[in-house]
């Protein structure tokens, strides 16, 4: 619970502080940016972070495998090429969510579940699940490519400019679309967060322990894929993200198996608003898209924790 607190103080400091990273908000003019462009960003950076954050750390409990996570198991890959192939065959528009949306929960299920078979079988390793994950990753890009190469030049540049990742600029609107989506996920992911910790030690053990396998297999796979299918609906694909938080709360608090998901929970939403800060202000008169941050960050790491496995 110490532990805790002591997020979520972080999380509240770093979100008031990356407000008024950036040009002084002086007048009129830095009001309406300080009201319309960096809170609403700012909000969507918590939310966006945590729900990456916190499915990262579930995953990771139930693949049994500590390089799990939305990017590495196919999930983004899913719910991006679902995402795109909506805005380039307007199917819903950039700015109407639920076609997007449900295009992109499409895409990441779909291709949850063909991590999800091939970590259930008897005869899969560790890093058969991360092989797997990648080979959906490449399928789900070749077929992406397809796409661009069939879409007319208005939607290639838009889908182009969404493909960076970057947190929506303008406005409540999306945000308050966005809410009920990542909250209802997370509120799912936490509630299992015991039968996760069963998991973790093995599948074999969480059954004696009363815990419906199956169920909760399915039950994470669904709220994780809907929670990863919202964000990348709005924000495009933000990647790592969920790889590098759990093993931060890991290294710097080491927390029991049942606690990892609430401070990853709340780590991500302070780690990916930081991120954005970082990209807003890096390059003078330019913003950097968040999402060409996190990966630059996600990519080293990876290959670092391969190593040292």
């Amino acid at each position: 619970m110490k532990d805790l607190l002591l997020v979520l103080v972080v999380v509240l400091l770093v979100a008031t502080a990356s407000v008024f990273l950036g040009a002084p908000l002086v007048g009129a003019e830095g009001q309406f940016v300080l009201w319309q462009l960096r809170i609403p960003r700012a909000l969507a950076g918590l939310l966006v972070g945590a729900t990456l954050g916190l499915v990262g750390a579930a995953f990771q409990l139930l693949f049994h495998n500590p390089l799990a996570e939305p990017s590495t198991v196919g999930t983004t890959a899913g719910a991006a090429l679902g995402a795109l192939g909506a805005l380039v065959f307007d199917l819903g528009g950039a700015w109407q969510l639920s076609a997007v949306t449900l295009f992109a929960f499409a895409g990441a299920l779909a291709a949850s579940l063909v991590v999800a078979l091939t970590a259930s079988s008897g005869r899969a390793r560790v890093n058969d699940v991360l092989l797997a994950g990648i080979a959906v990753t490449l399928a789900a890009g070749a077929v992406s490519q397809a796409v661009h190469s069939i879409a007319e030049m208005p939607a290639l540049f838009a889908a182009a400019m969404w493909g960076l990742g970057q947190l929506p600029q303008v406005g409540y609107e999306r945000v308050l679309v966005l809410a009920p989506f990542v909250l209802g996920s997370s509120v799912v992911l936490l509630f299992r967060a015991r039968a996760l910790a069963a998991l973790a030690l093995s599948e074999d053990w969480a059954a004696t322990q009363g815990v419906p396998v199956r169920r909760v297999r399915l039950e994470v796979l669904t709220a994780g894929s809907l929670g990863v299918a919202a964000c990348v609906a709005l924000c495009g694909p933000i990647t790592f993200v969920g790889l590098l938080v759990p093993h931060l709360v890991r290294r710097l608090l080491n927390p029991p198996a049942r606690q990892l998901l609430g401070l990853s929970w709340l780590a991500g939403a302070a780690f990916l608003v930081v991120c954005d800060g970082i990209a807003r202000v890096l390059v003078p008169g330019r913003e950097l898209p968040v999402g060409v941050l996190t990966a630059a960050l996600g990519a080293p790491a990876l290959f670092a924790l391969v190593l040292r496995r």
